[in-house]
Order: C-alpha cells, then structure tokens, then sequence
C-alpha cells in the first residue's frame, strides 16, 4: 500500500528528482532537440518547396516539350509539303521534256519519211521515165519498121500540129 499512498519524503525527493532532471534536460538537451526539430522542419519545407518548384519545373517542361513536339510536327508537314510540290515538279518537268523529245523525234521521223518519200517518188519517177522511153523506143522501133507506117505517122504528126 505504499505505492499507492507514497510518503511526503518519497513526493519532496521525487519531486526534486523530477526538477533536477527537467533542469539538466532543459539546459543539455531540449536546446539540441528543438534545433534538431527546427532544423527537420526546415529541411521538411526546403523539400517541399524544392518538389513544389521541381513539379512547376516539370509542368514547364511538359509545356515545352509539347509546344517543341507541335513546332517539329508543322515543320515536318511543311518539309513534306515542299518535298511532294519538288517530286511533282521534277515528275511534270520529265514529262514535260519526254513530251518535248517525243514530238522532236517524231518530227525528225516525219522528216526523215518525207525525204525518203521524195527520194522514192524521184527513184519512181526516174524509173516510169526509163520504162516509158524504152517502151517508146520499142514501140517506135516496132512502127518505123515499116517506111508505110512511118509516112502515116508522119502525116498524122503534121495534121496535129498547127501552125
């Protein structure tokens, strides 16, 4: 029953005990303990400052990286763009020029066959020519056999002609 009912000794000694302690902690220990408290709770909002600024960094960032993905993106149409009006240049500029040999060299053949037709229609002519003056030196040969036959032409001849 004396712990439940402790002596005025026990409570003065007990109490100076207390007094002594709560002295020595206050003077040794609470300083570093509450500079220790201090010092985490500043380190505490330092970090927490420092992740809000890193999460602001990062929303910048994202911000950033989303305006440079749209800038390279309109810059790639706008390459493609001028890639595809270069490809249908360059694909109009050939057929432009195929077009272009093309008609020169069907001119070059339309002129080569004119020729070739002037050349056979000479060769043609020189030949009907040859053929008609052997035909008609046979035939004449055939005719002016016969001296009866030639005064006959030669009369014919002279009724033709008039003076």
């Amino acid at each position: 029953m004396e712990l439940v009912k402790p002596e005025i000794g026990l409570v003065f000694w007990t109490t100076i005990s207390f007094l002594i302690l709560l002295f020595i902690l206050g003077k040794f220990a609470w300083k570093p303990i509450l500079g220790a408290i201090t010092d985490r709770e500043r380190f505490i909002e330092d970090a927490l400052l420092k992740a809000e600024a890193a999460k602001e960094e990062m929303s910048r960032l994202t911000t950033e990286n989303d305006a440079l993905l749209k800038q390279a993106r309109a810059e790639r149409d706008v390459i493609l763009h001028e890639a595809k009006k270069v490809k249908d240049q360059i694909i109009s500029d050939a057929k432009e020029a195929a077009h272009t040999e093309g008609a020169r060299m069907i001119e070059m053949a339309r002129v080569e066959i004119n020729n070739q037709k002037a050349i056979a229609m000479a060769d043609v002519k020189n030949q009907v020519a040859s053929l008609s003056l052997e035909i008609a030196e046979k035939v004449l040969k055939l005719q002016l056999a016969d001296q009866e036959k030639q005064d006959e032409l030669v009369s014919q001849l002279l009724k033709e002609v008039k003076l």
